[in-house]
């Protein structure tokens, strides 16, 4: 799987692009979001998702994670194919669209080119509940400093491997991440989640 391109822009279109990485040229297929994204610039950085079918390696391109990661769930439903989704997210940015999943607007969904009654309420279906606590996590106050994530998944792992419950690990290791700032070492981070949990 290739993860990102990095590398100058040679070509570019509202639909795609060509990067040179390393004297390769590679064809990247864009949403409009990320066209706009990246049209002034020389070098870039995509993240990137490969289709393959029968017939062709398809790349897929995006200037944000966010809007890869989006991306990748519309394909995960049935009847949606890298195609269609990057249709979707040329017709509404990454916010408008889950908004317009996350409020069951399946008008606003039959709006795009492409999108049936059908094929938007599966997509409100099977979206709506894992874009929802995905926002929810999004608005929480940021309890650590980006420093902390390393530690905080570590600590996190360590704690599933010890039969720990999801839930009760994250609310006792973010516990003790505030108390300690950044003083911590992983095994006593562990430790005292233990304790608390």
């Amino acid at each position: 799987m290739i993860a990102f391109l990095k590398g100058r822009l040679v070509h570019k279109d509202p639909t795609h692009v060509i990067i040179d990485v390393a004297g390769v040229g590679y064809h990247v297929n864009i949403s409009l979001a990320t066209f706009a994204d990246v049209k002034d610039q020389e070098n870039i950085l995509l993240y990137t998702h490969l289709a393959i079918r029968e017939d062709a390696h398809v790349l897929f391109g995006f200037s944000k994670e966010g809007e890869k990661k989006l991306f990748q769930q519309l394909i995960s439903v049935n009847g949606v194919g890298p195609s269609t989704a990057i249709v979707m997210l040329s017709y509404m940015n990454s916010t408008e669209l889950k908004n317009a999943i996350v409020q069951e607007n399946a008008t606003a969904l039959q709006s795009i080119k492409g999108i049936g009654g059908k094929t938007a309420q599966r997509v409100i279906i099977e979206l709506k509940d894992k874009l929802k606590k995905e926002s929810w996590e999004e608005s929480q106050p940021p309890v650590l400093l980006s420093g902390h994530n390393t530690l905080r998944k570590e600590a996190l792992s360590a704690l599933a491997t010890l039969g720990l419950p999801k839930a009760a690990a994250e609310k006792s290791v973010d516990t003790v991440l505030k108390k300690s700032g950044n003083t911590i070492t992983l095994e006593d981070l562990v430790k005292q989640a233990l304790k608390n949990a």
